[in-house]
């Protein structure tokens, strides 16, 4: 009986530092004050640094209320994306969901799949944003796997997006 708390408490411990981890992605879309403002499609996924080879999506955000999934169609306007992973993949299992308004927009990559089959070393999130009748953005913003010490790292966008940054706190 002794073993079996005794397992239980160390096993406790031993996932609390797991726990209090924290891997987030910040994305902002700017406002634009025009007469025809479409809210952008934006995918995001992981790349080795190293390579730039593809290691999973973390979000891919289009217009899912189109009619016979008519929004799907204009995926490929992100071009980056579609090479990568996109033309495999049209709807990303798990991580697809509508367009989102301007603001800040926080995802917590420790909840994406993509990120739990990492091996160790140095990735970038890639974020990409493409709008209708506007233009086509890409930012990579770097970081290390597992978790090693506090850090935050960000890029700056020049149009369809704000700053986006990473978190990361073992």
């Amino acid at each position: 009986m002794l073993i079996r708390h005794s397992f239980a408490l160390t096993a406790a411990v031993t996932a609390l530092p797991a726990l209090s981890a924290e891997l987030t992605l910040k994305v902002q879309l700017p406002r634009m004050d025009i007469a025809e403002y479409h809210r952008p499609y934006l995918a995001a996924w992981i790349e080795k640094a190293s390579d730039q080879s593809y290691a999973g999506n973390v979000a891919l955000w289009y217009d899912l209320r189109k009619r016979d999934n008519g929004g799907a169609k204009w995926l490929k306007e992100m071009r980056s994306w579609w090479r990568k992973s996109g033309h495999d993949t049209p709807v990303a299992d798990g991580v697809t969901g509508a367009t989102r308004t301007s603001g800040e927009h926080t995802l917590d990559l420790l909840d994406a799949r993509a990120v739990a089959a990492l091996a160790p070393g140095q990735y970038e999130v890639v974020v990409e944003a493409a709008r209708e009748n506007g233009g086509r953005e890409v930012l990579r913003v770097p970081f290390e796997w597992p978790l090693k010490q506090a850090r935050s790292a960000k890029a700056q966008g020049q149009g369809e997006l704000g700053t986006v940054s990473i978190d990361a706190r073992p």
